[in-house]
């Protein structure tokens, strides 16, 4: 009988060994590995975006680029050595107060304040950026141009002419009009801090000179920078209604 049985074992096992050779592929294994494998990929590559992402952060140091305040040493008192006169005032600039530096004594709601160092006393020069009548909008002009003489010296210089056209050579369609906010940060972004200055302006004494504009042709206003430089700046202001 045991030989009547044996060729039905032969052919039960090999199909035997197939099914559990079958039943071990089944298992997966492999692949759950490789889905593994593929997240943790996907996983990392996730992780070096991030890292990469913070690198973005150095932006930031674009802020250092901020303008400096200019009104920030603006004075509480003042010299008196001005007479009245019209003149030139040649000292080194300590402070620009615009109309918005309401903290500074002497701030003008329609001027710019040049603070000026002469002889150990601070001095007010007021600069119109609005006209009060007809078009409010002040023109504006800056060339170079040496520093008509005399030479500068610190100090308050009296008994000379200033005009637009003999002394600097400009006519009224030269300028550009601005509007008064524009203008005041045009003319303080122009004037440097602790920098040698010449400015000519009309004084009735004391701390403060103004007219610092186009007037008649004899007592024209004027601010000029570096005057000792190879070629100084000078900046030129006039109203609408004015022609020359």
């Amino acid at each position: 009988m045991m030989r009547n049985r044996s060729p039905g074992l032969v052919r039960i096992l090999p199909a035997f060994v197939a099914l559990l050779g079958l039943l071990a592929c089944g298992g997966g294994g492999s692949e759950s590995s490789g889905a593994t494998a593929t997240a943790a990929a996907t996983s990392g590559g996730t992780g070096t975006g991030g890292s990469g992402g913070s690198g973005g952060t150095g932006g930031s140091g674009g802020t250092g680029g901020a303008a400096p305040n200019k009104a920030a040493n603006c004075a509480s008192a003042f010299g008196t050595e001005l007479t009245s006169a019209f003149g030139r005032l040649d000292g080194v600039v300590t402070a620009v107060v615009m109309p918005k530096d309401q903290q500074c004594a002497g701030v003008n709601g329609d001027h710019v304040v040049i603070e000026a160092k002469m002889n150990g006393a601070t001095y007010r020069l007021v600069v119109n950026i609005k006209s009060d009548f007809g078009d409010p909008d002040v023109a504006y002009l800056v060339i170079d141009h040496a520093l008509p003489p005399p030479a500068w010296s610190e100090g308050w210089h009296t008994g000379f002419k200033s005009d637009y056209v003999a002394t600097f050579g400009v006519k009224a369609g030269d300028f550009k009009s601005h509007p008064l906010t524009e203008l005041a940060n045009i003319v303080t972004d122009a004037i440097p801090l602790g920098q040698k200055i010449s400015v000519y302006a009309e004084s009735t004494g004391g701390e403060r000179a103004h007219k610092i504009h186009r007037n008649n042709g004899v007592t024209d206003g004027a601010i000029v920078l570096d005057p000792e430089g190879a070629l100084p700046k000078v900046l030129l202001f006039h109203f609408a209604n004015q022609t020359f």
